[in-house]
């Protein structure tokens, strides 16, 4: 089955749908039973799918695991209330007190800021590395390395990462490689067959793809998937049933949005790429970025989101830049409809283990579903505006 073809079919079987087209939000906390035989299945097969308690979800939820298990490949998924939550709980079930782990530098500023803050008062060693390190990762294993994160490419400087030599050394060492598979969504990167174990998505962004649910997902190979699965439920995470409805009716569209999304981005970025004022432009699907290669190897595609690097600006300057946009919003977050933008000033302060290349103000665009050339306009516009800030 072809990929487009499995994205509409993925998770939509007769248990779940019934004689309508899209499995029906099904909201519960107590699940009833008729007999003491079928509360004794479920109790023994609750973590099967098998209508158990609300927490453990309700066909609406089991039907949107599935898919999201048929698109990556992984042997289970659990559901989270956020990607940051995806994020903490899949790293939660992997390490405890005195483990190693090692952080890729790029990574999500959260990410970050979850290690710096919450990990390491934890008892938990963390190690930044270098996210171009490769097969190299070798030599920063210590006896108590016990998780590997990845994310790739970053999603503020979009480096990508060398994902199979990376899992093949960590399997070498029986450490857990858990890697943030946001930028690809579940149709452009199949982490499994890189060698991850562990796969967090903030379905948030492009699964759910409108800007108004927050949802995150984890998905497990065989070997690693009770032992998430067991940690999400005993830490209580959840979501519900609505937002895992509204996130099974954007998968339905994500290929075809994905597409526009790609297209118009890659023009964006080549236009972006002959403006004086840029030094460079950060989206691993142009031949002039340094993990293109890699790229080309593991992606079937790009998306919307880049970043380009000014050659110099002031923070006058890029204030100007960044307000009086006509279509390009200021906010966090990506991958719905919309195109947004926003700016850091020094990149430095967001790494430990890197030094970072460029010392002009980085800009990060998510290019949504607009007309492309109203986007180009806009941002004429804000070069205008940037070049007449003294």
């Amino acid at each position: 089955m072809k990929k487009d073809t499995r994205l509409i079919h993925a998770g939509r079987s007769k248990s779940y749908t019934g004689n309508v087209v899209n499995p029906p939000v099904v909201r519960a906390s107590t699940i009833v039973f008729d007999t003491f035989a079928q509360l004794k299945h479920a109790t023994q097969n609750r973590g099967n799918r098998v209508p158990f308690y609300g927490r453990r979800g309700t066909d609406t939820h089991f039907a949107l695991q599935e898919a999201i298990c048929e698109l990556e490949g992984g042997a289970g998924c659990a559901l989270y209330p956020c990607g940051a939550a995806a994020i903490s709980g899949a790293l939660l079930a992997f390490l405890q007190s005195g483990d190693h782990l090692l952080m890729v530098d790029s990574a999500y500023e959260p990410t970050r800021s979850l290690c710096d803050k919450l990990l390491a008062g934890l008892g938990i060693d963390i190690s930044y590395y270098d996210p171009q390190i490769g097969a190299a990762i070798s030599s920063l294993i210590k006896p108590n390395t016990k998780v590997i994160f990845l994310e790739s490419p970053g999603s503020l400087t979009f480096e990508m990462q060398d994902i199979p030599a990376i899992t093949a050394v960590a399997r070498q060492h029986n450490i857990v490689t858990i890697l943030d598979n946001t930028w690809a969504s579940p149709i452009l990167c199949q982490p499994f067959e890189l060698g991850v174990d562990i796969s967090v998505q903030s379905a948030t962004k492009y699964i759910v793809g409108h800007s108004d649910v927050m949802l995150g997902t984890a998905s497990a190979n065989e070997k690693h998937w009770p032992q998430l699965r067991e940690h999400s439920y005993l830490m209580g995470y959840c979501a519900s049933a609505d937002d895992a409805y509204t996130a099974l009716r954007g998968l339905r569209t994500l290929s075809v949005r994905l597409k526009q999304h790609e297209q118009s981005a890659l023009k964006v970025a080549n236009w972006l790429a002959q403006r004086p004022e840029v030094e460079t432009v950060l989206h691993p699907a142009l031949p002039t970025h340094p993990g293109h290669s890699i790229f080309q190897r593991d992606f079937s595609g790009s998306n919307g989101l880049f970043s380009f690097v000014l050659k110099q600006g002031s923070q006058q300057q890029v204030e100007a830049f960044v307000e009086g946009m006509a279509h390009f919003k200021m906010g966090f977050s990506w991958g719905g409809f919309e195109s947004l933008i926003t700016a850091t000033m020094k990149v430095q302060n967001l790494r430990s283990a890197t030094t970072w290349a460029y010392s002009g103000p980085l800009i990060r665009l998510h290019i949504g579903l607009e007309d492309v050339e109203d986007l180009l306009a806009d941002l004429e516009a804000a070069f205008s505006r940037f070049n007449q800030v003294s």
